[in-house]
């Protein structure tokens, strides 16, 4: 079928429709709905698509779009939830079990006739994560399920006024709601206002005598002190205190109307030392290997189990400034050191990696400066893996990756990945060239012609299509929740494999003999373009980077402002 995707973004949910739903067959075209109604009416007109979905939609369709042609809402709550904040509610509330509904469009929001429902677990997780996860495994199933029937024609969409199910509105979850009152409030409570709002909108306080969005929430156990009291500083996150505990909060965003220059999301600490230098907050280091009855945040973890070592590693976003760059470089040497034969890499679940970290570099006094800093750390990193020779490496891909994220993932000896992952192994749509020896290892996987295409046409790549491209090694069909678990089993499997001295010292005797050129020329071919990138004001690159990290639309890298038809 012709499907058209309406969205308001072309997120990570939006993202995994498209890619899967091309995987299916499907013509899919995607127009934004975040660019007005006009557009949109113009995308149904040219393209006369045979379905509308919309995956991701903070306004209503136009309703001359949804009247005559089929329109297909996802709404991530069950049958009779409504409302414009159901995750929010859901974790507010400590549901354990949860849905999602495939509505058709009508006047009333949420509404329409039921064409699929699905139902997912609500683990205690941030509500970024929640999304990306369990409500997208449940999401894409959903969708799945309706476009079949949609295709089959016999089904009879359910209507919600049949008294089948029972409706419930909630209202938008707004900040009063999610105002901490640390005399008041107890770690629990905290830790659940948090999550509830991690990525989007963050919770409204105040710190230093400034406004400011709290984003993410982990508990500390150990360090006490004065209920809001700051205590400590740990990767860049500060730890705070509550009446009966203390909280680890890794990022912070100032409000608009703070003073503050860079009012985005970055890393907690450097926000209070540009506010106040002269701020001293004890570091409170933990050791690489975390005893495992500790309750407290690190962003890197190594667990050693005989032959098997894991360097666990989770980035707000997925990712990656220089500090942790060199952080997590430090770890894998770490790692190193230790008597293993297989080493895997990659967190317990979402993001693997998203590459350098934008909001950190937007906020930097030399952008362009901190570009090239952040750029060499993550290369020295992924050189590192490169030079492995004494063990096998394994990359296994919990979320999505995108762009030196991705590549980080390439060079490891092999690479699992969930089968709800979305990659992303291109640069363009920032307006770079791209290095950490992309140009090494993407077209040793798959070939330089779908090299080639996979960085110029720049779209999302499902899971399945990563694996037939040769991107992925291994799919691994587990829940979110599961897939540590699947991946100690698949490694341990590894481990024990009678041919694995001889695949190490194939690795070695590669090494050896190298390739027709060397690791350092690809590294210093690809830094040379972006050098002149990162130096260049007039680069696109400065006003895309500048407008995803201050969320303007004017900038927005493409697909989000293409017409539709173009992203196919």
């Amino acid at each position: 079928m012709d499907i058209l995707l309406v969205a308001s973004a072309f997120n990570s949910l939006t993202q995994r429709v498209y890619a899967e739903l091309t995987d299916h067959g499907h013509h899919v075209d995607v127009v934004l709905a975040s660019q007005g109604t006009e557009p949109v009416r113009d995308a149904v007109r040219e393209l006369r698509p045979d379905l509308v979905i919309a995956p991701m939609l903070r306004t209503a369709l136009p309703e001359d779009v949804w009247r005559e042609h089929t329109c297909l809402i996802v709404h991530p709550g069950p049958p009779g939830d409504r409302g414009p904040s159901s995750l929010d509610w859901v974790i507010a509330e400590g549901a354990r079990q949860w849905g999602v509904t495939v509505l058709q469009a009508e006047a009333a929001m949420d509404a329409g006739a039921i064409w699929a429902a699905e139902p997912f677990p609500v683990p205690p997780v941030g509500k970024s994560d929640l999304y990306r996860n369990e409500a997208s495994d449940a999401a894409v199933t959903a969708v799945h399920t309706a476009v079949r029937r949609y295709a089959e024609g016999v089904h009879k969409p359910r209507p919600q006024s049949d008294g089948s199910v029972s409706v419930v509105w909630r209202d938008a979850f707004r900040q009063q709601r999610r105002r901490i009152d640390w005399e008041w409030d107890d770690t629990e409570t905290i830790l659940c206002k948090l999550r509830g709002a991690d990525s989007q909108p963050g919770v409204l306080d105040e710190l230093l005598g400034r406004e400011v969005f709290l984003h993410g929430g982990h508990p500390e156990d150990r360090l006490r002190g004065r209920p809001g009291e700051l205590l400590a500083r740990r990767a860049g996150a500060v730890c705070r205190a509550t009446r009966d505990g203390a909280v680890w909060i890794p990022e912070l965003r100032p409000r608009k109307n703070s003073g503050d220059p860079a009012p985005f999301r970055r890393p907690a600490a450097s926000v209070l030392a540009a506010w106040e230098p002269s701020l001293e907050l004890p570091e409170a280091p933990v050791p690489l290997e975390l005893p495992s009855d500790r309750r407290t945040w690190t962003d890197i973890r190594y667990r050693q189990h005989g032959d098997l070592g894991f360097l666990g590693f989770s980035f707000p976003g997925g990712a990656m400034s220089t500090d942790q760059c060199r952080r997590l470089l430090a770890a894998y040497e770490y790692a190193l050191s230790r008597p293993t034969r297989v080493l895997v890499l990659g967190g317990d679940r979402d993001f693997f990696s998203n590459g350098i970290h934008l909001n950190v570099i937007e906020a930097a006094p030399d952008p362009a400066r901190e570009s090239w800093v952040n750029l060499n750390a993550m290369d020295d990193l992924v050189e590192a893996v490169l030079r492995t020779t004494d063990r096998l490496v394994v990359a296994a891909l919990a979320g999505n990756a995108a762009a030196g994220g991705a590549m980080l993932a390439l060079a490891a000896d092999e690479v699992w990945c969930r089968t709800g992952v979305v990659l992303n192994p291109h640069y363009r749509r920032m307006g770079l060239y791209g290095s950490e020896f992309w140009t090494y290892t993407l077209p040793r996987r798959v070939g330089a012609e779908a090299a080639e295409r996979l960085t110029t046409e720049a779209l999302p790549v499902s899971a399945a299509s990563a694996e037939r491209l040769r991107l992925v090694d291994r799919l691994v069909p587990a829940a979110p929740g599961e897939f540590p678990a699947a991946v100690r089993q698949l490694a341990a499997e590894l481990a024990s494999s009678p041919f694995l001295d001889v695949r190490i010292a194939a690795k070695a005797a590669r090494a050896a003999k190298d390739h027709e050129r060397p690791l350092a020329g690809y590294r210093e071919s690809e830094l040379a373009r972006m050098h002149t990138i990162f130096h260049d004001p007039e680069a696109p690159y400065h006003a895309l980077r500048s407008a995803f990290v201050r969320k303007t639309p004017s900038g927005s890298p493409r697909p989000l402002a293409v017409p539709a038809g173009a992203v196919r």
